[in-house]
C-alpha cells in the first residue's frame, strides 16, 4: 500500500529591511523559538536585528539560520516576512511562487502587486486583516504598531516641547501644565491620550465618532464635540469622510484650540486616501511661540499643511514634527510586537503544526488578508459575511402566560389551595406539640426564631435575583431581631433560676447589641455607597 510521503518543512526568511532609516525587524529571537516549534526552518538575514538590539546570535541561539545576504535568503525561503513593504529589487529576488507575509496596503501601491502578481506570489498583507473579527485581533499589526506611534508621538513632542508637562509649584515660581489636544481618538490618538495624561498635562481630544467620548475620559482626557450632529462611525473600526457642513464646524473647533493649547498631536488617517487636512497654515500661525504640532499622518501626506514628511520644521515658531518613523524609533518594543502579530497568523496558517503553512481561503481572517494567491489578484476581499439575527423564540410569550406570584423570585405562580391547606396543617400540628411539649423559656426563643424566618424571606423572596447583592445590605437590617433576643437576655423573666451565669448572660447580650447595631448602621452604609457608583 503506498503511502502519501509527509509534506517538507517550508523555510521562513526574515531580510534586513532597507527603508531608510526602518529599525524594526519581522520578527524577535523569542518569536523564532516558537516558530522552529511549529516546524518551521527559519533564516535570518545577518545583521537584520541589529537596529533593535537583536544580535546574530541571539538569533543562532534560538535555531535559526544566519544568512549572509539578501539575494541567498530571498532565493531559498519559501515564506518571507517583512515589516515594509518589498522595493522592486527585493521583489526580484523572490522565488518564484513563493509566500509574502507583511505590510503592502495594496491601495498604494499598485505596481507592487503587478510585480506581486508576475511572480506568481501569495502575499498576505497584514494591514487588510478584517479588523472586526473577535479572533482577529491576536493579528492585528495595525493596532499593536499605533499603539507604539502614539506613545512616541508624545514623547517627541515633550523632547520639542520647552516646558514641563505637568505644573509644579516650585521656590522659583509656579509652573502651568501643558495642554495637549489630540485630533483623532482611535488606538494611536488612545495611546497619546495616556501618555499625554500621565505626564500630567491637560489633554483633550476630539473625534468624528462620538462613541470614543467615554474611552477619551477614562484615560484621563476632556473630549470636544463638535457642534454639528453627525455619525462618524466608518466600516473595519475606521471613521468616515464627514460631511462639509460637519468639517466647516470641525475646523473652527480645531482654530479655537490651536489659539489656546500649547501641543497638537494628529493622527487622522482614512484607508487608501489621502490624509485630511485638520491643521491649516492660518492655524500654525495662530498657535503661540514655542508649541508644538506632531502629525501622525505624515507618512500619507499629513494633517496639517505645513507638515513635511520625514522631517520636524519651524514654521511660524511652531515646531511641526513630521517623523514618519514614529514606530521604529522604539524599534525594540514595536519588532516585539508586531513579531507576536505575525506568530499568531503563522499559527493559523500552519494548525496542523507540521512545518507547512496553508493559505485557507474559506476562513474569514485569512481571505481578507490575502491579497495575491498564486499569481491570481483577490484584493479587495468581499465583506464579510454578517451572521443571521436571531430567529424569534417562540418561546417569548411564556412570560405573559406565567404570571408571577406574590413572590418575585421565580416564575412560578402561587401554590394551589390544597397545597396550602395541607401545609398550614402540618405546621399547625408541629407548633401545637411543640408549645404542649417544650419548656416556656423555649417558647419565646422560637417564636422569635420564626419571625425572623418569616421577615427573611417575605424581604428576600419578593426582590428579583439581580438586585440581591445591593439588597443584603440594606436586609442587614433585619439583625435587629437579635437586639431584641438580646434585650430579652438582658432582664430574663427567671433571673438566676438554676444557677444560670446571670453576669455572663448579661455581657454577652450587651456585646450582641453592640455588634448588631454596627451591622445594621453599616448596612445602610454600605448600601449608600453601592447605590453612588451607578449615580451619573
Amino acid at each position: 500500500m503506498q503511502t502519501n510521503p509527509a509534506p517538507q518543512a517550508q523555510r521562513i526568511g526574515v531580510p534586513r529591511e532597507v527603508y531608510p532609516g526602518e529599525k524594526r525587524v519581522a520578527t524577535v529571537p523569542d518569536v523564532v523559538e516558537k516558530l522552529v516549534k511549529l516546524g518551521f526552518q527559519v533564516a535570518v538575514e545577518a545583521g537584520a536585528g541589529d537596529a533593535a538590539n537583536f544580535s546574530d546570535d541571539s538569533y543562532r541561539a534560538v535555531g535559526a539560520e544566519v544568512v549572509a545576504d539578501a539575494a541567498t535568503l530571498w532565493a531559498s525561503s519559501d515564506i518571507v516576512l517583512k515589516v515594509r513593504p518589498p522595493s522592486s529589487e527585493e521583489v526580484a529576488l523572490m522565488r518564484q511562487g513563493g509566500t509574502l507575509i507583511g505590510f503592502i496596503w495594496p491601495a498604494q501601491n499598485p505596481a507592487l502587486m503587478e510585480q506581486l502578481q508576475a511572480k506568481q506570489a501569495t502575499v498576505l498583507a497584514i494591514d487588510c486583516l478584517p479588523r472586526t473579527l473577535s479572533r482577529a485581533q491576536k493579528m492585528d499589526a495595525l493596532t499593536s504598531t499605533a499603539g507604539v506611534s502614539g506613545y512616541r508621538a508624545v514623547i517627541e513632542a515633550a523632547n520639542a516641547f520647552g516646558r514641563y508637562f505637568n505644573g509644579q509649584i516650585t521656590a522659583a515660581g509656579k509652573v502651568p501644565p501643558a495642554k495637549v489636544f489630540i485630533a483623532g481618538a482611535g488606538v494611536a490618538g488612545l495611546a497619546a491620550i495616556g501618555t499625554a495624561a500621565n505626564l500630567g498635562a491637560i489633554v483633550r481630544a476630539n473625534d468624528t465618532r462620538a462613541e470614543v467620548a467615554d474611552q477619551v475620559k477614562s484615560l484621563g482626557g476632556e473630549f470636544v464635540k463638535v457642534d454639528y450632529e453627525e455619525d462618524g462611525s466608518g466600516g473595519g473600526g475606521y471613521a468616515k469622510v464627514m460631511s462639509e457642513g460637519f468639517q466647516a464646524a470641525q475646523r473652527q473647533m480645531y482654530a479655537d484650540q490651536a489659539k489656546d493649547v500649547d501641543i497638537i498631536i494628529t493622527t487622522a488617517l482614512i484607508p487608501g486616501k489621502p490624509a485630511p487636512k485638520l491643521i491649516t497654515a492660518e492655524m500654525v500661525q495662530s498657535m503661540k511661540p514655542g508649541s508644538v504640532i506632531v502629525d501622525m499622518a505624515a507618512e500619507q501626506g499629513g494633517n496639517c499643511e505645513l507638515t513635511v514628511p520625514g522631517e520636524a520644521v519651524v514654521r511660524h515658531g511652531v515646531t511641526i514634527i513630521g517623523y514618519t518613523d514614529l514606530a521604529s524609533r522604539l524599534a525594540k518594543q514595536s519588532s516585539t510586537l508586531y513579531a507576536t502579530n505575525l506568530l499568531r497568523l503563522t499559527e493559523e496558517l500552519c494548525k496542523a503544526k507540521d512545518g507547512v503553512a496553508v493559505v485557507n481561503m474559506e476562513d474569514d481572517a485569512i481571505r481578507g488578508l490575502t491579497v495575491v494567491k498564486d499569481g491570481a489578484l483577490t484584493w479587495p476581499a468581499p465583506p464579510l459575511k454578517q451572521a443571521p439575527a436571531p430567529a424569534p423564540k417562540a418561546a417569548a410569550a411564556v412570560p405573559v402566560e406565567q404570571k408571577k406570584g406574590g413572590h418575585g423570585h421565580g416564575s412560578s405562580g402561587p401554590l394551589p389551595a390544597k397545597t396550602l391547606a395541607i401545609i398550614f396543617a402540618v405546621a399547625a400540628v408541629a407548633f401545637w406539640f411543640i408549645g404542649a411539649y417544650a419548656p416556656a423559656a423555649f417558647l419565646g426563643h422560637f417564636t422569635v426564631f420564626v419571625l425572623a424566618c418569616f421577615i427573611g424571606y417575605m424581604v428576600v423572596w419578593n426582590v428579583t435575583p439581580a438586585l440581591h447583592t445591593p439588597l443584603m445590605s440594606v436586609t442587614n437590617a433585619i439583625s435587629s431581631i437579635i437586639a431584641i433576643g438580646a434585650l430579652v437576655q438582658i432582664a430574663p423573666p427567671e433571673a438566676g433560676v438554676n444557677g444560670r451565669p446571670d453576669g455572663l448572660i448579661l455581657w454577652l447580650a450587651f456585646a450582641a447589641i453592640v455588634l448588631t447595631a454596627i451591622n445594621m448602621f453599616g448596612g445602610f452604609a454600605v448600601t449608600r455607597r453601592m447605590l453612588a457608583m451607578f449615580r451619573k
